[in-house]
């Protein structure tokens, strides 16, 4: 029995009705490399079984503390039906990429059943019509709170269930016997004993605070960097407002090799910079063509992971999750029309915010929360969504972009190859954009979650995606041109820097 930390438990006190709190994946497979070409749904149900061993907390539901005075616990589930949690459906035809995008969206909408184990997986069939994609392909679209995951620690969960080669056997069956639930006697004796030791954990940590105040005192006054212009400054833009429940979704991939030619172009930049400023690229597009685009520049949140093992893919990640991460702020610098221009600038902000940030101490930065009493945590987030206080107070960021890397080889699902992966967030009141990239096997998949009422045109910001990678893309190109020694870039001409032209075409798979 493990209780929920208070990063944990705040994804439960901050849902409400339009907004869930759950994350994910959308995982597409060609099933032709399976044994006997041929995946079935009886066997992913055994594929899954065979596995839940490897991340306990799948077995695990909730269970509050009396009154809400301490954060609930993570108990076995000792009714537990994997045959609920594991969903199968088909797409109508003709079954292409916009449908499945609609479909995911969909089941989005959904809240978890937070009396059972927070996580369903849906197997979907009938992918048709994706370009790109070879016949009988199907996606898997999986919902877990994040109460219980991370974007790390769900990396690793979602790798403990691929295998490396596409005939791997199953694990050997691992028995398994749910622990018996305590008492609301012991949970109340557990929260009295928790409160007692937390005046000296908050002494410890208050310990701990005063060197970071001095290093961040030595590193401003150094100037080695700086208090970012931005806070306080961020603009308001249609991504500050509310949110209806009803969510949206763009997707797309690039080749990660062309990514790593474009970071070469600035000096020190990271592919992580590339894909802020093609994050930054898009939106300027988008809000252009709304006639929307503030003079100052979007300010993005972009998360960092404080774990202690740096492998996303590792089985101690997935036996362990929960949530280890903290945040930076970095400008996207949709202000500036040039694309390398914006790229030198975002490396810029994103290299001083890891400095602000490795001067505090990331884990630092999180440590305080777990001294906000859970009965005032939830009601403040409860009072917080009453009182509309997103679109209320000045809003800190506009969106999020957040990078979790993923292996760089072929992984197989019951036999079926993994085409490409991609990443699904949460939007909520204020933060109505949300940004996830994952990487897999040469290929970085960008995937855009909003709300209906804010981004009508998913399909369409999905071009501004793609435009601002090959508008990047083509300056990096002209950048390299008589430089010894590089491969040149294949690349189409720049758009225009002006309200972009609606396009009629059918928006293509990002499968291809």
């Amino acid at each position: 029995m493990d209780q929920l930390s208070a990063t944990d438990a705040s994804f439960l006190y901050s849902e409400n009705e339009r907004t869930a709190n759950h994350v994910g994946g959308m995982y597409i497979y060609d099933q032709s490399t399976a044994p006997g070409g041929l995946v079935t749904f009886k066997g992913i149900l055994s594929h899954l079984a065979a596995r839940l061993h490897l991340v306990p907390r799948y077995r695990q539901k909730l269970m509050h503390v009396p009154g809400n005075l301490d954060h609930p616990y993570w108990i076995d589930d000792p009714k537990f039906d994997i045959e609920y949690h594991v969903r199968h459906m088909a797409l109508p035809k003709p079954g292409d990429w916009r449908q499945l995008l609609i479909q995911t969206s969909r089941l989005y909408d959904r809240p978890l059943d937070m009396a059972r184990p927070l996580w369903v997986l849906y197997v979907i069939e009938g992918l048709d019509n994706v370009e790109g994609l070879p016949p009988g392909s199907f996606a898997v679209v999986t919902k877990t709170h994040h109460a219980l995951i991370d974007g790390v620690s769900g990396t690793a969960m979602a790798t403990a269930i691929h295998e490396t080669t596409p005939d791997a056997p199953d694990p050997d069956p691992v028995a398994w016997t749910p622990e018996k639930a305590p008492t609301e006697f012991e949970l109340l004796t557990r929260s009295y004993l928790n409160n007692l030791g937390q005046p000296m954990k908050f002494m410890q940590l208050m310990g701990e605070v005063s060197p970071a105040a001095q290093r961040l005192l030595d590193g401003l006054s150094s100037s080695r960097f700086k208090v970012p212009e931005a806070i306080g400054q961020v603009p308001r833009t249609r991504f500050n407002g509310n949110v209806s429940g009803h969510r949206v979704l763009a997707a797309t991939s690039f080749p990660i090799k062309d990514l790593r030619e474009i970071k070469n172009t600035v000096a020190g930049a990271t592919i992580n910079d590339v894909i802020l400023t093609i994050g930054g690229g898009a939106l300027r597009r988008y809000l252009l063509d709304k006639n929307e685009l503030p003079d100052k520049p979007l300010i993005t949140l972009s998360p960092i992971a404080v774990r202690a093992s740096k492998d996303p893919t590792s089985s101690a990640m997935a036996s362990a999750p929960g949530n280890e991460v903290t945040g930076m702020l970095v400008s996207l610098a949709t202000d500036l029309k040039d694309p390398l221009a914006r790229l030198q600038s975002v490396h810029d902000s994103a290299a001083n915010s890891k400095e602000l940030t490795s001067a505090i101490g990331a884990k630092l930065m999180t440590d305080f929360t777990q001294f906000v009493p859970s009965v005032t945590a939830g009601l403040a987030s409860r009072l917080a969504s009453t009182l509309g206080l997103a679109t209320r107070v000045a809003p800190i960021v506009n969106t999020v972009l957040t990078n979790v890397p993923g292996p760089q080889m072929p992984l197989y699902f019951c036999g079926a190859e993994m085409v490409n992966q991609y990443s699904l967030g949460i939007v909520q009141d204020g933060m109505t954009l949300f940004h996830g990239i994952l990487s897999y096997n040469g290929k970085l998949s960008i995937t855009a979650m909003s709300d209906r009422e804010v981004m009508p045109d998913p399909a369409f910001y999905q071009e501004c995606l793609e435009e601002a990678f090959r508008e990047l893309k083509t300056a990096a190109l002209g950048a390299a041109a008589g430089a010894p020694g590089r491969e040149p870039l294949a690349a189409k001409p720049p758009a225009a820097d002006k309200r972009p032209a609606r396009k009629g075409k059918a928006v293509k798979s990002p499968g291809k």
